[in-house]
């Protein structure tokens, strides 16, 4: 519930804190007293839209703190948790807006986005305004009523997203099945593009590879015999080779023994030529064994790099990037095009969301049409008891299409006279009667609510005498499981609150200024009367004033 609404230079009001108890609490005033401005306020704490108008005239701010007591309201305390935001049972509210009109919010003294402090308001408080009757005049809000009314927001968010689960399937596959000629082409082409490369399947390196290999293959039969030549001349010619000529000179050299650093070096030098010229011959003949003059392996190399360099340069690329292509290619033509089994398998996939969404909006229907039932009787109720005893009100029903919002359109219809038949409230009732008309869907929708504290803002305008007695002890009956709050002009209404709240309007410094007063019961007395008498309040207006008090 609602423990205590504090508000600085709002509006009218420079100063105001009130502490709010359980059950039906009324706010009345004389006309332009500003008996609205505490909801209005409140409002502010729930998330409604600030302007800077809003602040006292010659102030910076306004500032404007609502406290929850939601020891028994467990969805708010786990959104509080999950947000981390919890402070044990008590919930504080806080709204600052500046002259430059834009505003912070807080919940628990930590900075919040407005969006937060609608969300945790859903939790908190509901309220009713006066002109709220203009809303159902919008066909789309009616659906909204009855399944708030009916507890089905879970199950109509629960169709609404397996209809657009459907839809997007239906959708996909449409698309693939609707493809132009010319995406079918360029898949076609992607396709033949990716089945040739599949044929040549480059490697990557391949082309240096095969290019070194097509040398040596072209030319085996001059490299065998050059080859052969250069190992004749360093070591295997009989007759004068580079073997024996460089062991002649270390034979020539060694006749001397000469301890000198110069002659030895020369030694050295030539026995390390003998020893490379051998090593040499002896790689020379390793390697020339190796080679062959295969006319074969020559043709298909060749084959080979003109089919890499011709597929190259369809693709305006090096041959060496052939291999990095063909996975491109190949991944593209995966995600583009989808085989039959593919196919029918996305088929499966539509028809099992269809089949799903249908029969969760057959469940939803079923449900519709049993609150609906129960919420005609309850409204028709309310409003015969309103003074509207042939009125008939009916919330309709029409199969439709499949759609995100179940397969019926909602409508409020209404008769007003008997004999005839429901029609669109637009069509059929008067300013009047549909005040009353919203009054009752708000008493029967409030009894279900969840919602702890219900604020009504005049809505009990038009009425009067027996019907406005009603409205007080209908509310009054609200405050049994709920928090009533009441702004009302009605005495029949006032009497019927537990706790008695009046708006009065002074002077101060020049302004006017709103003031909120806890009334004793001397002191209701007195705003009951005036209520009913108006300016000149006699004594039998006092006596009727405690009567109707004493009586509700």
């Amino acid at each position: 519930m609602l423990t205590q609404l504090s508000i600085r230079n709002f509006t009218l009001i420079e100063q105001l804190d009130l502490e709010l108890d359980s059950g039906m609490t009324v706010i009345s005033g004389e006309t332009g007293a500003g008996k609205s401005i505490m909801l209005d306020a409140l409002g502010l704490t729930l998330g409604d839209r600030a302007d800077a108008d809003m602040i006292r005239h010659g102030c910076d701010r306004a500032d404007i703190s609502a406290c929850f007591d939601i020891n028994d309201l467990p969805l708010a305390q786990q959104w509080l948790q999950q947000q981390d935001l919890d402070n044990d049972n008590d919930c504080l509210l806080r709204r600052v807006v500046n002259r430059n009109g834009r505003s912070r919010a807080y919940i628990n003294g930590h900075p919040t986005p407005l969006q937060d402090l609608r969300k945790l308001g859903e939790f908190l408080i509901d309220i009713h305004g006066q002109h709220e009757h203009q809303s159902l005049l919008k066909k789309e809000q009616h659906q909204i009523l009855l399944d708030n009314y009916g507890g089905h927001r879970d199950l109509t968010e629960d169709v609404r997203q397996q209809f657009q689960q459907w839809q997007q399937l239906a959708n996909q596959l449409r698309q693939i099945r609707e493809q132009s000629d010319e995406q079918r082409a360029q898949l076609q082409l992607l396709s033949y593009q990716v089945e040739e490369l599949d044929q040549l399947s480059p490697e990557a390196g391949e082309p240096t590879q095969l290019e070194q290999e097509q040398k040596q293959l072209a030319s085996a039969g001059q490299l065998l015999q050059s080859g052969e030549l250069v190992r004749q001349i360093s070591t295997e010619d009989e007759t004068t080779n580079c073997r024996q000529l460089l062991n002649q000179c270390l034979q020539q050299l060694s006749q001397f023994d000469l301890n000198n650093e110069q002659w030895l070096g020369v030694q050295e030098m030539l026995n390390t030529a003998l020893i490379q010229v051998e090593e040499a011959s002896a790689e020379l003949e390793h390697y020339l064994s190796r080679v062959e003059i295969d006319p074969q392996r020559l043709e298909w190399v060749e084959e080979r790099l003109s089919s890499l360099y011709e597929i190259a340069r369809k693709h305006q690329i090096e041959p060496d990037q052939l291999p990095e292509l063909h996975q491109t290619l190949a991944d593209q033509l995966a995600t583009q095009s989808l085989s039959d089994d593919a196919l029918e398998q996305l088929q499966q996939q539509v028809d099992s969301a269809e089949q799903q969404y249908v029969q969760l909006a057959e469940k939803l229907s079923q449900q519709r049409v049993n609150a609906a039932d129960t919420l005609n009787q309850k409204i028709n109720q309310q409003l015969h008891a309103l003074g509207m005893s042939t009125s008939n009100f009916v919330a309709n029903l029409t199969p439709q299409s499949a759609a995100a919002q179940g397969m019926e359109a909602i409508e409020f219809l209404i008769s007003t006279n008997p004999g005839q038949p429901p029609k669109p409230l637009a069509k059929v009732a008067s300013g009047g009667e549909l005040s009353r008309i919203s009054l009752a869907i708000q008493v029967v929708t409030a009894q279900t609510s969840a919602t702890p504290v219900l604020a009504f803002d005049e809505v009990d305008v038009g009425i009067g005498g027996a019907v406005a007695e009603v409205v007080g002890r209908l509310l009054r009956e609200l405050g049994q499981h709920s928090q009533i709050i009441c702004v009302t002009h009605q005495p029949q209404v006032a009497c019927c609150g537990h706790q008695h709240l009046r708006v009065s309007k002074a002077q101060q410094d020049q302004h006017n200024v709103s003031q909120i007063q806890a009334l004793e019961t001397d002191q209701r007395v007195k705003e009951v009367a005036r209520m009913l008498g108006g300016i000149d309040i006699t004594e039998r207006t006092l006596d009727h004033a405690r009567e109707m008090l004493e009586m509700a």
